[in-house]
């Protein structure tokens, strides 16, 4: 019988050959998405919506989804906020989400779990083991071995995903504008309009 595994997922593009080298490897994987990093809040209901269309394509995974409270993740990393990235700022970032899966994982009865944040070739796969080795039952799995990160541009495009032009957080953002595989759908792709739109009302309801 396949061990279950609650794996947190960071967007739709990176659960692609995460999910399917999880499934290879004998694991029964279910999906975790919380992710309040990610700003602004409509992006993170993109993402997880891509990511649903991945959990469908290997046969209904489970998905479970956390409550989205981007306040409290700010509170969290409240004074790393000029942090390069990569720094300290991100660190907390996966501290932050690791624990929000381990205790989904405490909750549901599941032994173990792991993320796929280790897929992107833009991720310290030590740094991400380092912070999960605090919480019991992570899985240090690095999902850019196998050649994990090409496979997954490859299974995002043949999936017709989004695909973000940024890591998530309002810090990691630097003026690109977002790409969208699939225009198919009529939806539209977060820009350098709307995020300034966005920092705007946050900064009048901070003021």
């Amino acid at each position: 019988m396949c061990e279950k595994i609650l794996v947190h997922c960071c967007c739709g593009p990176c659960a692609t050959s995460s999910i399917k080298r999880l499934l290879d490897e004998q694991w029964d994987p279910m999906l975790v998405y919380g992710n309040s990093n990610i700003w602004p809040e409509e992006e993170n209901e993109r993402r997880y919506q891509n990511l649903l269309k991945v959990a469908q394509y290997f046969g209904d995974l489970k998905v479970y989804r956390q409550p989205y409270d981007h306040e409290k993740w700010r509170q969290f990393v409240s004074g790393l906020e000029k942090e390069p990235e990569g720094g300290a700022r991100c660190l907390k970032c996966f501290q932050f989400n690791l624990r929000a899966a381990h205790d989904e994982a405490v909750k549901l009865g599941i032994k173990y779990f792991t993320t796929t944040l280790t897929v992107s070739k833009y991720k310290n796969s030590a740094k991400i083991f380092q912070v999960g080795a605090q919480f019991d039952g992570f899985q240090d799995i690095d999902f850019k071995k196998k050649n994990g990160f090409a496979k997954s541009c490859e299974m995002a495009k043949e999936m017709g995903l989004y695909r973000q032009g940024y890591c998530g957080c309002e810090f990691s953002y630097h003026g690109e504008v977002v790409t969208d595989n699939q225009n198919a759908d009529g939806q539209t792709s977060i820009t350098q309009t709307s995020i300034t739109q966005a920092r705007k009302q946050e900064g009048e309801e901070n003021a």
